[in-house]
């Protein structure tokens, strides 16, 4: 027991950066934990800003969810830029090319910056087009402009925020990309209430102080972020020659960054894509199968630190000339990951109804989300590996092939069979839940397939 407190202190503390020696259970444990703390911040600045939200009124809600809709294409080419400077910048400190991966992370500042301020023009000046796009009224578009407008002037603190933890990531300094959401959250949680209601002499801002406590939260995560990329003696010390462009890391970035983003965008419109199935069948259904994906989505996160994980060791190891190394790492953290969503799975199988009542006492909606549970836990073995793999394939630097997974599996099986099931067959709900568990089991078979393969292995960036 105190070997493994030891070890967990060693992980926040972050203490280790190259991970291309020594025994690799210990290294993915190491990783492991703070990126799976990393994750449930981010997760928790979503659940915090609605929490507070909700307390003003139905409107003030929509105004978000409005917001945040569009706001996906901002986080969805953050994501993708995310992928790449993990995989370049992990390529580079395993090759032991300290300026290198420093020129690399310059690269990502300058180009977070060039697409984030694009981005956040467009939503400063056309804030009340995209709410009426959206479907929002001319009263909510009234109140709600103002939000939308300061939620898209913080894009590049979005954007940089995603990207620095990939740097960091890759770095092997997971642990300082934890601190700093833990900082952005914490920054974020105090300010929320004081700025939404008002308190002394702070006036009440109303859902813009939702706003402009996210965006200080956010902004005081980066600045941390650059102090940890910045201070002597780090393993990446950028300078302020590193952010000079340079067009050919340019140009790998971004190639990176693309299949990055297409992955998230293929998986994200699937989503949408199957609510709208779901949405024939009424509105308990829609909000049973939410419940049981954001229970999901939140059960599912240290598999997604344990997958970030195998994308770094496999990035340093592969930098290192070490790709035995690099592919045993995988396979390591897939199999880790098996145990664990297996456990879940279990769980879930055995108490999904107690666990939905805690969400939801509508017997109709609780009968639905549980139906979800128990489908989904049948392929939840099979996610376990597809998720990790599918990253180690992103830290090997190729983006390409996960993409053409993600499409195979998602639009070209998901969508397809879901209809088919649901409407064709009248399996109803139950027919799109299975399209999601079969659909899972073929990503996991793909990215399997792939990998043994080995041709990632070769892959240059």
């Amino acid at each position: 027991m105190t070997r493994f407190i030891r070890l967990f202190v060693a992980a926040l503390r972050g203490s280790e950066t190259n991970f291309t020696s020594g025994n690799i259970n210990r290294a993915l444990f190491l990783l492991s934990v703070p990126m799976i703390l990393e994750m449930v911040m981010e997760s928790l600045f979503a659940i915090v800003d609605i929490f507070f939200v909700a307390q003003i009124g139905t409107e003030a809600v929509a105004t978000v969810g409005l917001t945040e809709s569009v706001l996906t294409l901002v986080y969805s080419v953050a994501i993708g830029l995310s992928t790449a400077a993990t995989a370049l910048v992990a390529r580079r400190v395993g090759e032991t090319d300290r300026a290198g991966a420093s020129a690399a992370v310059g690269q990502v500042i300058l180009i977070s910056l060039s697409l984030a301020v694009l981005m956040s023009l467009t939503g400063v000046l056309f804030a009340e087009q995209i709410l009426s796009l959206m479907g929002g009224d001319a009263h909510l578009i009234a109140n709600g402009a103002g939000f939308t407008r300061m939620i898209f002037a913080s894009a590049p603190a979005i954007m940089l925020l995603y990207t620095l933890s990939g740097c960091l990531r890759g770095a092997g300094r997971a642990s300082d990309a934890m601190r700093s959401l833990w900082l952005a959250n914490g920054v974020n949680i105090v300010l929320c209430p004081l700025l939404i209601f008002g308190w002394g002499p702070i006036p009440e801002l109303g859902v813009m102080g939702s706003a402009v406590a996210t965006t200080i939260g956010r902004t005081v995560g980066v600045l941390y972020q650059l102090y940890a990329l910045t201070r002597p003696g780090s393993t990446v010390q950028i300078r302020r020659a590193d952010v000079t462009p340079n067009p050919a890391l340019i140009r790998s970035l971004l190639g990176l960054a693309a299949g990055g983003t297409g992955q998230f965008l293929v998986s994200s419109a699937s989503w949408v894509f199957l609510t709208r199935i779901l949405s024939t069948f009424g509105s308990d259904v829609v909000a049973g199968y939410t419940i049981a994906i954001r229970i999901i989505v939140f059960t599912i996160l240290p598999s997604w630190g344990m997958a970030n994980a195998a994308a770094t060791l496999v990035g340093q190891n592969l930098g290192a000339g070490q790709a035995d190394r690099a592919e045993t790492s995988a396979w390591r953290a897939a199999t880790c990951n098996m145990v664990f969503l297996a456990l879940v799975g279990i769980a879930f199988f055995l108490g999904a109804t107690t666990i939905v009542q805690l969400f939801n006492s509508n017997p109709a909606v609780v009968s639905v989300a549980v139906d979800a549970l128990h489908i989904f836990c049948a392929g939840y073995v099979f996610f376990a590996y597809g998720m990790v793999l599918s990253q180690a394939l992103n830290g090997a630097g190729d983006t390409r092939t996960p993409t053409i997974i993600n499409i195979v599996s998602f639009w070209l099986v998901e969508i397809p069979l879901a209809y088919t099931l649901a409407h064709t067959f009248n399996w109803g709900p139950t027919g799109v839940f299975w399209s999601v568990a079969i659909s899972e089991t073929l990503l996991a078979v793909l990215a399997v397939f792939v990998f043994r393969r080995g041709r990632w292995k070769g892959v240059q960036v």
